[in-house]
């Protein structure tokens, strides 16, 4: 069975790609910034999100996609348009990651139900005592 926190969290990242590779041009005509520098900033940060959208397999991968939404919020400081557009990028990471999460959990716990093994509580699990 695929991972939904892994399919909600790529699709953010693809989302994150696009709209960070589309801050070059904005890099390039509104700021300082050498054409260079832009396309490698903007250009890199968006193979960074499709490389970490399929490096997900792995828990650490989500480190990488946490590690970028700080760094998508600290473009901001070249392109002030990130200011708003990055916590937005990052408040959908974080959703994303949360919800993907919650319902693994809820998987995990009604495959161990269908199973014949609940899942009990610590409570549930001490036996009984005699008086």
């Amino acid at each position: 069975m695929r991972s939904v926190r892994r399919s909600l969290c790529a699709t953010v990242l693809l989302v994150e790609a696009i709209t960070l590779g589309l801050t070059t041009p904005v890099m390039i005509a509104l700021t300082d910034v050498a054409t260079g520098t832009a396309l490698s900033i903007g250009l890199g940060l968006a193979v960074a999100c499709l490389v970490t959208a399929g490096l997900l397999r792995a828990e650490w991968g989500y480190w990488l996609g946490h590690a970028i939404q700080v760094v998508a919020v600290g473009l901001g400081f070249v392109v002030p348009t990130m200011f708003v557009l990055g916590p937005v990028l990052a408040l959908l990471w974080a959703t994303a990651f949360g919800v993907g999460l919650k319902i693994e959990r809820e998987r995990a716990a009604a495959h161990g139900a269908q199973d014949g093994s609940p899942a009990e509580s610590p409570a549930e699990s001490e036996p009984e005592r005699e008086s």
